[in-house]
């Protein structure tokens, strides 16, 4: 609703030369949390000098987030600095494009994401667990870092199944390339004054080093497929329909869109999987009675065979632990957009061109919604419990038009990969505490280390 009477926003104390900006660079999730619980769902945090003074609106309440990504998406645009940034690290994919690039490229791969089509992604997916835990095994570990071992697992699957290739030469630069272009672009979209990303400071530096280095695992993967001469009449994965794309208004990709579309779904299509499916280790390694409760339904479900798609909805605890860890470790904290016209949210105006932040990781600790927050309890994911709360209390996977495209291929994959795991060992946390970090999606800043424990076959 675009109006002029609204009450102004509340602001978040700062520093009187700084605003919130030592607040946010070093404990941004905080900043926001502190930023609900003082003033309300909607306040305004600003960051930087006077005078050139950054401001954005945070949102906090279900409703709001709704009105942001759905109700009124129309209004709140990808166009803000945070945006500017990510397309100067990441292109203009189907992460960040707009208006009809966005609707090409969402129609191009929108038949690899159907239902249907990513239920035969199982066995695949399987089979990537079933490689991972063998080198566990026959490695003799006795611990691993189950963010970690995730992640590669995540990568493996997304490169296999949309990529029909084998990454493991590029996981490590990958892993160690992600989070640091990520708080490369963080620091800059919210920083009220840059330096241009041509000046050769040890940060520009750094980036465009991490930036190549990136580029260049884009690269093998796109030649390792044109010098196989798979065509699409051998079957259609991602990056077969991306090579052989044309349209009549557009031709084909060329080399930098295509190198931009694999960039975007090699990273968004695995940090989600690998952030819900390491957390959810993590939490039941903390939590013996849940962790007892899984592998029970697992076993009672599956009895020892390896699960499909099919199993999913026998699988409901399995399930409600995987959206638990979702809801205290989204892989997304916070998503931005601007504001095209001045908006009412929650009786407060948003002005015209501000910038707007909606927040997974505040709402989905937020009093209404969610009894004793912190506490870990996938009981709160039961039907009952689910359909009493508002639609946008819980949204790791964004909403509305730009929903993420992947969300079942990701849920699919977790199912699976969380039950294959409680199949073959029992684990315990050793790291009680995982240090956070928020770059462009959601960090540990230390390990979350698990003790294995082979079961018996």
């Amino acid at each position: 609703m675009t109006v002029t009477t609204g009450a102004e926003a509340p602001e978040l104390a700062g520093n009187p030369l700084l605003g919130s900006m030592l607040d946010l660079k070093n404990d941004s999730l905080e900043t926001f949390l502190r930023a609900r619980r003082e003033h309300g769902d909607v306040v305004r945090i600003t960051a930087g000098p006077p005078g050139i003074r950054a401001t954005v609106y945070g949102v906090f309440s279900a409703e709001g987030a709704q009105q942001v990504l759905a109700g009124e998406s129309a209004n709140f645009r990808k166009d803000n600095a945070f945006y500017q940034e990510v397309r100067e690290s990441f292109g203009n994919g189907l992460l960040t494009s707009q208006d009809e690039d966005y609707l090409r490229q969402r129609r191009l791969v929108q038949p690899l994401f159907t239902r249907r089509r990513v239920d035969g992604y199982a066995a695949a997916v399987a089979a990537e667990v079933t490689t991972l835990t063998g080198e566990w095994r026959d490695g003799g570990a006795a611990s691993v870092d189950v963010l970690q071992e995730m992640a590669r697992l995540a990568l493996r699957a997304v490169a296999r199944i949309l990529f029909g290739t084998d990454v493991d030469a590029a996981v490590r630069i990958v892993e160690r390339s992600f989070p640091e272009l990520g708080a490369y672009v963080l620091r800059r979209g919210f920083s009220p004054l840059n330096v241009p990303r041509s000046w050769p400071t040890p940060g520009n530096r750094r980036a465009a080093a991490v930036h190549r280095a990136l580029y260049e695992v884009c690269d093998r993967i796109i030649a390792e497929r044109r010098a196989s001469g798979r065509t699409s009449d051998e079957g259609d994965d991602l990056l077969t329909l991306l090579v052989g794309a044309e349209s009549a208004e557009d031709g084909s990709f060329d080399a930098t869109e295509l190198r931009e579309q694999v960039l975007v779904f090699l990273l968004a299509g695995h940090e989600t999987t690998a952030t819900s499916l390491g957390f959810a280790l993590h939490l039941l390694g903390l939590h013996p009675e849940a962790r007892k409760r899984a592998r029970e339904e697992v076993d009672r479900v599956l009895a020892g065979r390896t699960p499909g798609a099919a199993d999913l909805d026998a699988l409901p605890y399995v399930t409600q632990v995987l959206k638990e860890a979702m809801r205290l470790f989204p892989a997304a904290p916070v998503v931005g957009r601007r504001a095209v016209a001045a908006t009412e949210i929650g009786g407060v105006t948003i002005p015209a061109g501000a910038d707007v932040l909606v927040a997974p990781w505040v709402t989905h600790r937020h009093p209404d919604y969610w009894e004793d927050a912190e506490r870990f309890d996938p009981d709160r994911f039961t039907p009952e419990a689910e359909a009493a709360r508002p639609r946008y209390a819980w949204f790791p996977f964004g909403g509305g038009p730009r929903a993420c495209i992947g969300q079942h291929f990701s849920m699919l994959e977790s199912v699976i990969a969380l039950a294959m795991i409680l199949q073959r060992y029992d684990f315990e946390a050793i790291d009680t505490e995982v240090p956070l970090t928020s770059a462009i999606t959601l960090q540990a800043a230390g390990p979350a280390r698990c003790r294995l424990i082979p079961r018996e076959a």
